[in-house]
């Protein structure tokens, strides 16, 4: 068996849908002999864990699964080990370093 991290995307409706589309993205850990099982495993996954429920403005809220995007292999669960990138263009290198910061920042406030 092998691990793989996946990226599962959901899509967030509320009420009649009349609002910006939101997509939730979730990486989850799968182990899976294959990349093809994790594939389905992790599909079966988003399709288990599709929810609906009554938000505070008794408006629907549904959480419609739309698919695995991503399917990474993890080469050992080491210490540090490397479970998922992104490269991400900004168009203001000084803001983006900023907005990191100020993540960072938020982080370390809660913990």
């Amino acid at each position: 068996m092998n691990w793989y991290v996946t990226k599962l995307i959901f899509r967030i409706i509320s009420g009649d849908g009349n609002h910006p589309a939101q997509f939730d993205e979730q990486l989850r850990l799968i182990n899976a002999d294959n990349e093809q099982a994790a594939f389905k495993k992790a599909s079966s996954i988003g399709i288990d864990i599709q929810d609906s429920f009554t938000n505070a403005q008794k408006q629907m809220v549904r959480w419609q699964f739309v698919d695995v995007t991503e399917v990474n292999p993890i080469n050992g669960l080491n210490d540090g080990a490397e479970l998922h990138y992104q490269i991400h263009e900004a168009p203001d290198a000084d803001l983006y370093i900023a907005w990191a910061h100020h993540r960072s920042a938020l982080l370390a406030i809660n913990n």
